[in-house]
């Protein structure tokens, strides 16, 4: 009778998991081109026909992915959301842990400030789809679109970024963080910032740049901290009774 030897099973000729790889890759190469689509053309100039085209995808791929055109935008509104909490998330926690710290002197509360700063730059101006992001948002806020992004944001890292500021600014200058003129202050402080965003393009040209990547970025960022303290130690001195 022959040896008969056992030998081990032959593995698979394709990973168990490929095909959610897979479609986890096609999905995410959809959203990818239907966030470009839309920032370019808002919501009503972006068809579902354009996006699966430029996606490379049949019409029934996209909508098994997502149902609809309301599907897909939602999907890029919630691309858009995720990244900014996943990014600044942490930086938000580590600033809290500063502001409720009721012995942080002046120097910390003003680095932790600082680290929102450059954590919302980092967000707004590195990635390579900064610029469509930037798109989507403003159509987000102008356009007939279906208005979900600053839904999302709300409900996430968003409120609290602006809270932690806040009171780290309020500790910093001695002053109420309940009055209005606080959180307006804040927003001109990081609107410092959303310009570089916002007028990306135009403002590139005019400072003679051939890009805005991660040395022009540093550069916008130790900026915009000057004058942040500049503004805030003045705010502080003006805070301070005679």
């Amino acid at each position: 009778m022959a040896n008969m030897t056992s030998r081990p099973p032959r593995p698979p000729r394709h990973r168990a998991d490929a095909g959610y790889a897979r479609g986890e890759e096609t999905r995410r190469r959809i959203i990818e081109v239907a966030l470009r689509l839309f920032g370019e053309r808002g919501y009503e100039g972006a068809s579902t026909r354009d996006i699966a085209a430029a996606a490379r995808v049949n019409a029934p791929a996209l909508q098994y992915y997502f149902g609809n055109k309301e599907g897909v935008y939602r999907a890029c509104a919630a691309y858009i959301a995720d990244g900014w909490a996943a990014q600044v998330s942490p930086v938000v926690a580590q600033a809290q842990a500063v502001a409720d710290d009721a012995a942080a002197p002046a120097e910390q509360l003003f680095d932790a400030f600082g680290r929102l700063l450059e954590a919302l730059a980092d967000y707004q101006l590195v990635p390579d789809d900064a610029e469509h992001r930037r798109l989507f948002i403003a159509h987000e806020q102008v356009g007939p679109g279906p208005g979900m992004l600053f839904e999302m944001l709300e409900r996430g890292a968003h409120p609290r970024m602006g809270e932690v500021a806040t009171q780290l600014i309020a500790r910093y200058c001695g002053i109420d963080p309940t009055d209005p003129v606080v959180r307006m202050r804040i927003m001109m402080l990081f609107g410092q910032v959303m310009v570089f965003s916002l007028g990306r393009r135009s403002l590139v040209s005019k400072l003679g740049w051939e890009r805005m990547g991660p040395a022009e970025v540093a550069l916008i960022k130790q900026a915009a901290l000057e004058h942040c303290r500049v503004l805030m130690d003045s705010w502080r001195d003006g805070a301070r009774p005679e």
